[in-house]
């Protein structure tokens, strides 16, 4: 029993130390809290009252003038740029490499469209009228739809006369996407100088790149902006919905600048989706519409009390509804322009299909006696041919020809249809084998021409085979 007293006495007088060392820890943790706790008071109420009264006042004016005077992010309201607006960054050295890259790279793409490509531009005469005849001053936005990555300069390009390509402080600018012509310091030097001006996706209507783009329609520049804001993703075929930061470049102008739109297809078969080089021997339709006027949406009763953002809404809708029309317009040009060519070209087909017919073979060593079973198997294999593929300005025309013992066992390729009928125009020149006059023989050349490259490299071949 006491042996058990004494070990309950060892371990109430461990638990009784215990107990003491963290009622001794509590206190002094308690007390470091207290000191990091306390703070100075800086302001007595008792002696600088008036000096605390004083600050507290201005602090809340200062707060009164934030929440009233300045805009918040969600509201729209009329915000002036002067003309001069980012003038310093324009150095002297990039006005001087933009008079010499922009004529070069308009005249580039000027060839490259006319010369590789064909081009049909309806109302023309509409965007040379406001380039060159427009009010002293008077600012000048284009609209279009935005189809493939090159619309810009492409297009526009197409569409301007030598004159205008050479003067580079009468071209346009335009805005383009930071991350993607802004994303080093060598393309962000590039795209500068051919007059691009930079815009942050998802920064809003007020930043710094829009206010660049209507400091130079207060200027009286030319300004092209593409109002979806993006490129179709479907090759064109849909357009999208009109932003509204085209409302706050004509409505924040400090005139209202003259807008032109027009509207273009085939440039998704120059540069489709994913290309990396644009392609040549396509066709591109341009319709350029009539000026847009906003007189009566600016004129109407109450525009005062009108939110400026249901006013960037309606300037920005009738451009999308311009724009539009004119889609369906340009669509409708393209497809007839297609069929006639479709037309144009099985004409030249068939008028040359007639002059073989009419060629005398036997001057090219045919003979005379299987005359009528050439024709016929020309005739039935042009009809098959026909009847197997469609037309096309694309596809030449196909030619067989066959004869059972003749010099050409067979002969059956592709010829474009304008090389045939010049082939065949060649061939109606004279059938010198029924005129045997050396005057005559002189005066018919290529078909003597084409009698010996076709008895030096067909009958060769015929009769090896044969």
């Amino acid at each position: 029993m006491a042996v058990q007293r004494i070990e309950i006495g060892r371990g109430d007088l461990w638990k009784c130390k215990a107990k003491a060392l963290q009622l001794r820890l509590l206190d002094r943790f308690r007390v470091a809290v207290d000191r990091h706790r306390r703070r100075p008071q800086i302001f007595s109420a008792a002696s600088d009252g008036y000096f605390t009264s004083t600050v507290q006042r201005w602090l809340n004016r200062f707060r009164d003038f934030r929440r009233d005077s300045l805009q918040s992010p969600t509201a729209f309201y009329r915000k002036r740029v002067s003309k001069d607006f980012n003038a310093g960054e324009e150095s002297v050295v990039i006005r001087m490499v933009q008079s010499v890259a922009v004529p070069l790279l308009g005249n580039m793409c000027h060839v490259f469209m006319h010369g590789l490509n064909r081009v049909q531009v309806y109302g023309v005469e509409k965007l040379h009228d406001a380039l060159l005849h427009r009010p002293k001053n008077k600012p000048l936005l284009t609209v279009s739809n935005h189809v493939a990555s090159v619309d810009d300069p492409f297009v526009i390009a197409s569409l301007l006369p030598r004159s205008v390509l050479m003067d580079a402080q009468n071209l346009r600018w335009t805005l383009c996407a930071s991350d993607r012509c802004f994303k080093n310091s060598v393309s962000s030097a590039f795209f500068r100088s051919v007059k691009v001006l930079p815009v942050a996706r998802g920064d809003g209507i007020y930043q710094k790149g829009m206010d660049m783009a209507i400091a130079k329609l207060n200027s009286g520049s030319w300004v092209h902006i593409f109002p979806e804001g993006s490129r179709s993703r479907d090759g064109g075929k849909t357009m999208g919905s009109s932003k509204r930061g085209v409302g706050r470049l004509i409505l924040d102008a400090d005139t209202i600048p003259m807008v032109i739109p027009f509207v273009h297809t085939g440039m998704q078969e120059i540069m489709p989706l994913g290309a990396n080089l644009p392609r040549i021997g396509k066709t591109v339709t341009v319709l350029v519409g009539d000026p847009i006027h906003f007189d009566d949406l600016l004129n109407v009763g109450g525009v005062e009390n009108m939110s400026r953002g249901k006013l960037y809404d309606a300037v920005a809708s009738r451009i999308g509804q311009q724009l539009q029309r004119l889609k369906v317009q340009v669509e409708k040009l393209a497809s007839e322009q297609s069929v006639k060519l479709q037309q144009a070209t099985a004409g030249i087909t068939d008028r040359a299909a007639d002059m073989l017919q009419q060629v005398d073979w036997g001057s090219f060593g045919a003979g005379s006696t299987k005359d009528k079973d050439l024709l016929c198997e020309i005739q039935s294999s042009q009809d098959a041919t026909y009847q197997q593929e469609p037309r096309s300005s694309d596809r030449g025309f196909r030619i067989g020809l066959s004869y059972e013992s003749g010099i050409i066992s067979s002969m059956r390729g592709y010829m474009d249809s304008t090389e045939l009928l010049g082939f065949a125009a060649r061939g109606l020149f004279m059938n010198y084998r029924a005129k045997e006059n050396t005057a005559s023989v002189r005066d018919v050349g290529p078909v003597r021409a084409w009698k010996q490259f076709l008895e030096a490299n067909l009958l060769g071949q015929c009769n090896n085979t044969c």
